[in-house]
């Protein structure tokens, strides 16, 4: 049995440790939501709706399929934090706008995020090369589909 190169071990090592930032990351939006009465999915949500958006749109935010997302965004209407609102351009779709409760909940989850975040061990330029490393590897990624 051959010993793996030093590359494939390094490449290994890194997925273990982007796989375990991920898990932290995700255990640490389902306790922040849940403080707020939300759902992990329901906070992926607003924390992405970052303005007007259709459901494809905030779908491929979420990483997910529109019709997930619009499961997600039938429960935050019934909440009273987002409305569909029809597009200004485009008569057969709907844009997604927060209301003012929805803006509200969106700032206190934000705000809930950044406490006590996987990231914080990070100053703002180590946040910011890692953004930059993590772009040009998704980026990269898409090189090959």
């Amino acid at each position: 049995m051959s010993t793996p190169e030093p590359q494939v071990v390094a490449e290994r090592e890194l997925c273990g440790l982007v796989n375990g930032l991920a898990r932290l990351i995700a255990d640490h939006v389902r306790e922040r939501a849940s403080a707020l009465g939300l759902t992990a999915a329901q906070a992926t949500a607003l924390r992405e709706l970052t303005g007007p958006m259709t459901m494809r749109e905030l779908a491929d935010r979420m990483s997910c399929e529109p019709s997930n997302a619009t499961f997600v965004i039938d429960k935050l209407e019934k909440q009273g934090l987002i409305e569909r609102r029809p597009h200004p351009t485009d008569r057969r779709a709907k844009q997604l706008v927060l209301t003012p409760e929805g803006t509200a909940a969106r700032e206190r989850l934000l705000e809930l995020l950044t406490q006590r975040s996987p990231l914080e061990g990070l100053n703002p330029q180590e946040q910011g090369v890692l953004k930059e490393l993590l772009e040009r590897a998704v980026v990269g990624d898409n090189r090959h589909t």
